[in-house]
């Protein structure tokens, strides 16, 4: 994994946090943090989220080997 690949995955674990708080509590971690979800920061660390997400979807498209899981080697103990 690549480390642009390692900072999206940050940034999109941040975001499923981010709504998760949103879907159970109706409370944005972020507007919150950065003075409201209309500011010029918090807009841009939503679309850094997005945009986040959008590397992070050719992971599910990369064969498990690249990822450095084999799911045919197996260590038995």
């Amino acid at each position: 994994m690549s480390t642009l690949q390692r900072i999206a995955l940050i940034f999109t674990v941040i975001g499923a946090i981010n709504w998760g708080l949103i879907g159970f509590f109706q409370f944005d971690l972020i507007a919150a943090i950065f003075g409201g979800a209309d500011t010029i920061i918090s807009r841009i660390i939503f679309g850094i989220v997005g945009i986040s997400g959008l590397i992070n979807l050719g992971l599910v498209f990369k064969p498990s080997e690249e990822l450095g899981t084999n799911p045919e080697v197996r260590d038995v103990r």
